[in-house]
């Protein structure tokens, strides 16, 4: 089985109804393993087994059950999905403008209060039917097609109640208007509602239309992302420099970037060096610096040299490219909240057509002259006050906005799952190395007996040490180059495994290592013994040297400390979350790294495959874990978290491996996910609690229940703005998330 994953817009989604119907549908299609459909950005996500389910079958599902699946199929083009959603808001504001202007020209002939000021042609029955036709059955068309084709399958959705309630409204009018004499004689009162059908259409239109001008505004992550791009990059080919569209730029070019200029694509510095504002792409606001064989990262800017760079990665393999699909993924992802809006949704359509049953029958029986038209008005305002587009809403809008957030920050979220499962999480278990750790080990102390020997022993070092293949032997040989020392050839060298290297400079016999070494040795350290043994406690490795027998001084290397480390674990604790170290090192040095770093709770010793078992130890009781590595190495453990994040460059295995990926590096980040995470809850949880309210005091209200009592009834044009109202006031909300900054106490 080949799984593959594809995500497609679809027009014409309006309710949470239309996407129970639409993942039943792509569920049944041979070979899909999982159907997600998202109401806020109207696209579908499917898992499926590409030997037995192609595009042509999507269509096919999506077009059965009243609705437009827009899958692109060639390989080098792109559905402009902006463009088409402008083009349905230029639709949808012509209907609008249509029904309303017709409506008001009804409503103005009709409504009581009203009718006295307008033009008799306008009051004539006739008139008012041929203005209330096109509204019904063209601008309606869309209503009515989604309603067959949902009954042809069994189902009900917004569609539905629209329809049956408008047409209700019309026919009811059409009836009065074409035969008054039969409606006399039947004892109903002669008065239609054209106005009430065609208002309804328009308002409903209306909010629509308000509602996806919202939601387009809950997308705006992307668009800055995509807008990030450059739109030219400039190659050098046969010694001539030109510039060409970013979409011909092949692996392998070399490009030259200017200052000022935005890095094209992904790739490798081969001549020059320069300072890159990568801020857009990781967060970080501090320029760095790059030189040569140094990756650079398609879409941040230049800010002081010029360079030439090979292209390594284009088109959808670049960074950029992988930031924008995986926050479009986890925009159109469910959270497990939403389940309770989905099973609601399915049922409620339904219930809302047996609860209209019932309450023109209340009315028609035991309701007031004319009983018709009251029990027909209630009806219809219980259909067109029940729309669950709100409910449908709720969770969508706040998941879009909240990844979106925390792709600003440089915190990117792979599902809507992992940015709810976040603000749960009670234990952090960092690894140390490259993690709370730069993972590269640096020379922290160059210290001689005499201190004006401090290069002279560097130098000797760097010497000795060229021949050594150790990973300690790089690090002083490149510390020793760029102190642009001249390093001296070394004769009779020997590795002496466990403790160090020798060897003879000049005629002189060196010797490099450990403290063991130097015991072996007889090599008398004299009163640095104190600060050596200070040094390793603090979780230093210490390289000692004797020259012809003589302590000659010491050098000090440690994997340093990140910078955002103390912050960043400093941060979680305030929030009442417990800090896990865990590391392969030994417990001295990784009681120093904890110490420093106020961490108490250290797992010293454990070995790469122990990490997963560790995690689940932790887990055993009963607390969320999230797990911090580099994303790669830390792998199992990572995936069997409550939570992987990986602090990783945002390459494509850091993010296909954690939930969270931190492309910033920034520790401080991982207190700021789960803080996202509460934000995003608590603006879910504040429009569930809306949407549900909205629905069960107005539909009773709908019914009448307050007539006999208080004779408040509720007209169908007010339910129908009532019910927009309700679902734009829903995404303007999540829209608030937009304006509040993430803040660590």
């Amino acid at each position: 089985m080949t799984q593959n994953k594809k995500t497609f817009l679809i027009k014409g989604i309006h309710c949470a109804s239309c996407v129970t119907v639409l993942e039943d549908s792509l569920s049944k299609v041979n070979g899909v393993i999982k159907a997600n459909v998202n109401l806020a950005t109207e696209k579908a996500t499917v898992i499926y087994d590409s030997e037995k389910a192609t595009n042509q079958h999507f269509i096919n599902a999506v077009s059965s059950v009243g609705y437009k699946a827009l899958i692109d199929d060639k390989k080098d083009g792109k559905i402009d999905e902006e463009l088409e959603k402008q083009k349905e808001l230029r639709d949808l504001k012509i209907k609008v403008s249509v029904s309303l202007f017709l409506g008001g020209l009804i409503l103005w002939g009709s409504f009581p209060l009203l009718m006295d000021t307008s033009p008799k042609i306008l009051q004539n029955f006739l008139v008012q039917l041929i203005l209330a036709t096109p509204v019904q059955f063209w601008v309606g068309f869309g209503f009515y097609r989604a309603t067959l084709l949902a009954l042809k399958h069994r189902t009900a959705n917004m569609d539905t109640l629209v329809t049956i309630g408008t047409t209700v409204a019309y026919g009811y009018s059409a009836f009065i208007a074409l035969f008054p004499d039969i409606t006399k004689v039947a004892g109903i009162e002669v008065m239609p509602y054209f106005d009430v059908a065609t208002i309804i259409i328009g308002l409903i239109l209306l909010g629509r239309y308000f509602e996806a001008k919202a939601k387009a505004g809950t997308s705006e992550a992307i668009k800055k992302l995509i807008g990030m791009q450059a739109k030219t990059a400039r190659i050098i080919k046969d010694g001539k420099e030109q510039d060409i569209p970013i979409d011909m730029v092949k692996i392998g070019d070399l490009i030259r970037v200017r200052p000022g200029d935005k890095i094209p694509v992904d790739g490798v510095i081969v001549e020059g060096e320069s300072s890159i504002d990568e801020s857009m792409v990781t967060g970080e606001s501090m320029p760095v610096d790059k030189f040569s064989s140094a990756s650079v990262i398609g879409a941040t800017v230049n800010k002081t040299g010029s360079f030439i760079f090979r292209a390594t990665k284009i088109g959808k393999e670049t960074m950029l490219a992988q930031i924008i699909k995986l926050v479009q993924e986890a925009q159109g992802s469910k959270a497990p909240i939403q389940r309770l809006a989905d099973l609601v949704s399915s049922y409620f359509v339904p219930v809302v057509l047996m609860l209209a049953i019932v309450t023109f029958v209340v009315w028609y029986v035991f309701g007031n002259p004319p009983v018709v038209t009251f029990a027909l008005l209630n009806m219809i305002a219980v259909l067109i006050i029940a729309c669950p587009c709100a409910m449908g809403l709720a969770t969508p809008t706040a998941i879009m906005v909240g990844t979106g957030k925390g792709a600003e920050y440089g915190i990117l979220i792979k599902d809507a799952e992992s940015l709810e499962t976040a603000h749960k999480i009670n234990t952090v278990i960092f690894d140390k190395t490259g993690t709370l750790t730069n993972g590269q080990p640096e020379i922290t102390d160059v210290i001689a007996v005499n201190e004006k020997d401090q290069d002279k022993l560097l130098m000797l070092a760097g010497s000795i040490e060229k021949g050594s293949e150790h990973s300690l032997a790089q690090v002083i040989v490149k510390f020793a180059e760029s102190k642009k020392l001249s390093l001296l050839k070394t004769e009779k060298f020997q590795a002496i495994l466990g403790h160090g290297v020798e060897g003879v400079i000049n005629g002189q016999r060196i010797i490099f290592g450990n403290k063991r070494l130097m015991d072996k040795e007889k090599i008398d350290i004299g009163n640095f013994g104190d600060k050596i043994l200070k040094m390793e406690s603090n979780g230093k490795t210490v390289m000692m040297l004797a020259v012809d027998g003589n302590f000659f001084g010491f050098i000090a290397v440690a994997d340093i400390i990140k910078e955002s480390a103390k912050e960043g674990t400093v941060a979680l604790q305030k929030m009442g979350i417990e800090v896990v170290m865990i590391t392969g090192d030994n417990q001295r040095t990784a009681n120093a790294i904890g110490k420093s770093l106020g961490i108490k709770r250290i797992l010293a010793e454990i070995l790469p495959d122990q990490k997963e078992m560790e995690v689940r130890k932790i887990q055993a009781s009963g607390k969320v874990v999230a797990m911090v590595g580099d994303g790669i190495n830390d792998a199992p453990a990572l995936a069997v978290a409550d939570i992987g994040i990986a602090m990783g460059s945002g390459t494509d295995v850091a993010i296909e491996a954690a939930d969270i990926t931190l492309i910033n590096k920034d520790l401080k980040s991982v207190a700021m996910a789960i803080v996202l995470s509460k934000k995003t809850i608590r603006t879910i949880k504040q429009n569930l609690f809306w949407a549900f309210g909205y629905n069960a005091i107005l539909i009773p209200v709908a019914m009448g229940v307050l007539y006999p009592l208080f004779h408040i009834s509720l007209n169908p044009i007010f339910a129908s703005v009532a019910m927009a109202t309700s679902s734009v006031s829903v995404v303007l909300n999540s829209l608030l998330l937009k304006k509040k900054k993430i803040k660590l106490n």
